[in-house]
This record gives structure tokens, sequence and C-alpha cells, in this order.
């Protein structure tokens, strides 16, 4: 039998143990697991949030990125990649943390628009002069058409790509069948899949292959702005899929690693005025109204349609298309 005296240290040790936990300094960094062509607009979000951050609480904090297929980005971090942050394009990619007990079941209801900081639409990356004369999304099923687009089992951009396709038909009054035959004659004139975005843009822009890119509106104007506007033009269909793009902090993560409070901060300045701005100037379309009438040079008018409007949600839609021997399945191994 313990003696009082090693009882009491023995609850002294506890006490002291506990204190300890309980003092353990805040994590000093974040990582955000991101999309793949999100990479430019979080290089200029970190340093600035940082700085806001350093101002209000005295502490440095270091920002990771990391960038690749949103699905794929997803899956890595169900998988156990610790993020502290995601910030992806599609909202079936939370909901898949969610499900895994790593995001809130509410984290829509977090932050504000949906937690969806932005939004950005699909459109056309041309060679210079539009030489094959590609102006709408019918164009991209001519014969002899080289079409480059992200794979949609791994890619948030291919995937709103192919809605965005599929949504051009329905939206013109056409049938599903319709929709079914356009798609996979489009499909039939993709030469390669590449896993992300930004693999897409590379194979388009530096391997020299497809007359035409689909990405994201930023993804264009990043590429028309430094790559050269000599060489591509940009091109918007009469109408395009709007794709929102949500965030949420990974409550396992923060809870561990003690940095709840900077995650949430984090993407809290997302929403901010002062993240709004940066966020316009990468070409990603705010939500603060103030920000968008600034720069509304960069925003042509579009009219648009999204998952929800037309084609009845992400669930319905997954469970039709991107499941395993869904539509995509069908269509792709016909081409």
């Amino acid at each position: 039998m313990l003696s009082k005296a090693h009882v009491s240290a023995a609850l002294a040790a506890a006490l002291v143990l506990s204190t300890a936990v309980q003092a353990q300094p805040a994590a000093d960094s974040l990582l955000n697991v991101s999309y793949d062509v999100s990479r430019e607009l979080y290089k200029d979000i970190n340093p600035a949030f940082a700085a806001q951050w350093k101002a209000k609480t005295g502490q440095t904090l270091a920002i990771k990125q990391s960038h690749g297929g949103s699905s794929a980005q997803a899956q890595a971090v169900a998988n156990g990649l610790e993020a502290d942050v995601v910030t992806m394009n599609q909202s079936t990619d939370v909901d898949l943390l969610a499900e895994r007990g790593l995001v809130a079941p509410d984290w829509r209801k977090r932050f504000p628009h949906g937690a969806a900081p932005y939004t950005s639409i699909s459109v056309f990356l041309v060679r210079k002069g539009n030489p094959k004369k590609i102006l709408d999304w019918a164009d991209l099923a001519r014969p002899g058409l080289a079409v480059i687009i992200p794979n949609p089992k791994t890619s948030g951009n291919g995937r709103y790509t192919y809605l965005a396709a599929w949504g051009s038909v329905l939206a013109k009054g056409g049938s599903e069948a319709q929709a079914r035959e356009f798609v996979g004659k489009l499909l039939a004139n993709v030469p390669v899949l590449d896993g992300g975005g930004r693999g897409a843009t590379t194979t388009f822009t530096q391997r020299n292959i497809g007359d035409v890119l689909v990405t994201f509106e930023n993804e264009a104007a990043l590429i028309a702005r430094e790559v050269g506007k000599e060489q591509f033009d940009i091109v918007y269909p009469s109408l395009t899929i709007e794709a929102e793009a949500p965030v949420a902090v990974n409550e396992k993560v923060t809870a561990k690693r003690g940095s709840r409070a900077a995650a949430q901060a984090y993407l809290d300045f997302l929403f901010s005025p002062a993240g709004q701005e940066i966020i316009a100037k990468h070409d990603f379309r705010p939500r603060d109204a103030a920000v968008l009438k600034a720069n509304a040079q960069r925003f042509p008018p579009v009219k648009t349609f999204t998952v929800d409007s037309l084609l009845g949600g992400w669930g319905a839609v997954y469970k039709l298309h991107f499941g395993d021997g869904g539509v995509y399945d069908q269509l792709i191994v016909k081409r």
C-alpha cells in the first residue's frame, strides 16, 4: 500500500504534468493544403496574414503550402497529411474530411458565403489569334481538335470542366442524352489527362500540346500575364460554370498542434477586405461587393450556372458522374 507521502508525491507530479500540458505553447506554423492553381494566391496571402498576426500577437508564424489536384489533396489529408487548414475548389473534398472526423460537420456555417471566400469560372485559353476559331463549348467536340483538361478523377478543375461542358448542353435546352454524347466527343479530343490543373497548364504552355486549355479564369489570366499575351488569348464562352472554393479548419490537427486560433484567424483573413483585395489581384472573383466593383475590369460579366442551380448538387453529381463505374468512367473508356 502506498504511503500518504507517496500518494501526495504522485498527485503533485500529475498536477505538474497537467499544468505543463496546459501551458504548451501554441504552434508557430500552419500548413495550408490546397489545390493546384492557388499557389500564387497563397504566396501573397501568407506573408500578409503573418504580418497581421505578428502585429496582433507578437508571434512569428511560418505558413507552409501544399498543392496538387484538389481531390488528391483531400485524400492525402484524410490519409494523415497534417494540414491545419484546407482550401479546396469543391465542397465534396471538404465533405470527405468531415466524414473522416477531421473537419466540423457544419463547416459551411463556420465562415461567410458557405465558407467560400471567392469563386472562379471555367474559360478557354487558346493560341494567339485563336487559329482554330474556338468560341464556345460546342467547338470543343469538333473532330481533329486537341483539348487539354486535367483528370476529373483527381482534379476539381477537371471536374468543373467536365460539368461545365455537360451543363452547357442542358442550359440551352438539351437533354441528358445529348449532354452525354457531347461530353463523350469532347473527351475523345483529349490527348492527355494530367493529374491537376497546373500539370495541364504545363502540357499546354510548355510541352506545346493542344489547341485549347480549359481552366479557371485566374489560371488563364496568370498564363497570359506571365508567359506572354503575345502567345495566348482568353476566350469567354457564352455561358460557363461558377466554381466556389471552400475552406475549413482541420479540427483534429489544430487541437493536437495548438494551432486552432491561428488557423481560424488565417481563414478569417481571406474574408477580410485586405484578403479580398489580394484575392482579386490574383484574378479570383472576390465576395466583397466593394472589392469586386473596384476590380471590375478584371472580371468580364458572363452568364453562369452552378452545380446546385443546374445539376442537382454535388452529392447527386458525384454519384452519377464520378463514382466508380459512373458516366465519366463509361465515357473515358470509349475515347
